[in-house]
């Protein structure tokens, strides 16, 4: 009996190991086709780029105690993604 009891919790644990797989799959998946879709946004706009840099920077600002800038950063970043002001 206990032999019995030993192999269903197994096959429980296993179907819950499957399920969680599952989940995280979907979520893997979905955050592959929302990146893929910023990217295709950011492809043609350079603006849209602009703004997914100031995010991640933003991000990572708020992991460090300090960030030293030499210049302006508008120059820093405009000498990274030159952007057509008309």
């Amino acid at each position: 009996m206990k032999e019995i009891k030993t192999i269903l919790s197994k096959v429980v644990e296993a179907e819950k190991a499957a399920q969680a797989n599952v989940v995280r799959h979907r979520e893997e998946t979905a955050a592959t086709g929302s990146m893929l879709n910023i990217a295709k946004v950011i492809k043609d706009n350079p603006v849209a780029l602009r703004l997914k840099e100031l995010e991640v920077l933003e991000r990572v600002a708020e992991k460090i105690d300090r960030i030293q800038v030499n210049g302006s950063l508008d120059s820093i970043l405009t000498d990274l993604i030159p952007i057509d002001r008309q």
